[in-house]
């Protein structure tokens, strides 16, 4: 009997064409709309394998009922939305795809960078309902990001890849990170600072972190109040490292100038979320890694994850328990 795989999202045919052969396949076959929860807790009851996407929380109750599950293929690079631990604990494997989408995400990062720091969204809007009347000396002026300093939370592979960008743009670079990176500091020409000296010394900061236990809310009121009132928030890692209920506050009343989010808490945002509605902030729909080019290589890597620990053999991606402390 042919192993039972279960994808969660219509994926192109191309990238699973080479299982039809060897595994039997069901996938929901939905681009837009997730896999309602009924459907998947019915799909993995017999799934060998589940290939998903981030916006599917695999937790403990639905791995439970997992009863062949062999493996979870997240096709992505965080793995929040997976309860690691439950599903170690019953001998099932879960991999990501680190790797393939770093520079695209950090091309993306930057790219909102410069559309917060230069109010872009904000001028197309002013163009295209007519608002632009004339040429003025301080119509629609924003911040500098030559010679301006980033402060990036978190130094791993986009970490990294950001700070490559910026150099191009002179910036001075500071960082904060669990554990120091001595070499990259060398290579990068980066400074390991405290966070709250970070916080205080940057002109742009950018959220690179995982959202873990010890990172969720990490930056809040307090953190906020600590940036200078000219300096930009960019998170293009996960929602919930950013207390959204004070970020709403710190920039409707001024405490920093303005942020770029391509991530939330909620996701889809709702239409009537408060952030929405203010003028300094830049909001994309979780659209980092969002090439075509990358978006395939995830899918490919995830599809070679589930193939080889089908067949038995350790997935190269596989996520470690160590890895979520």
């Amino acid at each position: 009997m042919r192993p039972k795989i279960y994808i969660t999202r219509k994926l192109p045919e191309q990238i699973i064409g080479d299982l039809r052969g060897d595994y039997d396949i069901r996938m929901w076959d939905e681009e837009e709309i997730p896999v309602p929860l009924d459907v998947l807790e019915e799909e993995m009851k017999e799934a060998d394998g589940l290939l998903c996407l981030l916006t599917e929380q695999i937790d403990e109750s639905l791995i439970e009922r997992a009863v062949n599950l062999k493996i979870i293929a997240n096709m992505a690079v965080g793995h929040n939305n997976i309860d690691v631990h439950s599903a170690t604990k019953r001998g099932i494997m879960v991999t990501n795809t680190p790797g393939v989408l770093t520079e695209t995400t950090a091309d993306l990062t930057f790219g909102l960078l410069l559309a917060t720091a230069r109010r872009m969204m904000e001028a197309e809007d002013y163009l295209k309902s007519g608002k632009w009347k004339t040429w003025s000396p301080m119509q629609l002026t924003g911040q500098d990001v030559h010679g301006a300093t980033l402060g990036i939370i978190g130094l791993g592979r986009i970490g990294e890849a950001l700070a490559k960008r910026a150099k191009g743009f002179d910036m001075n670079l500071v960082y904060f990170n669990r554990s120091r990176k001595y070499e990259q500091e060398k290579e990068l020409g980066i400074d390991y600072l405290s966070l709250e000296k970070l916080l205080q010394v940057s002109d742009f900061v950018c959220v690179m972190l995982p959202l873990t236990p010890e990172t969720a809310s990490m930056i809040g009121m307090k953190q906020l109040k600590l940036m200078k009132e000219t300096a930009v928030l960019i998170n293009t890692a996960r929602g919930g490292i950013i207390d959204e209920k004070a970020l709403y506050e710190a920039l409707k009343n001024r405490v920093i100038w303005a942020a770029g989010l391509d991530v939330f808490e909620e996701e889809p945002v709702p239409v009537d979320h408060p952030l929405l509605t203010l003028p300094n902030v830049v909001t994309l729909p979780h659209i980092g890694s969002a090439s075509i080019a990358t978006r395939l290589k995830m899918a490919t890597v995830a599809v070679q994850n589930l193939k080889e620990g089908l067949a038995g053999e350790p997935p190269r991606n596989l996520v470690l328990l160590n890895k979520e402390k």
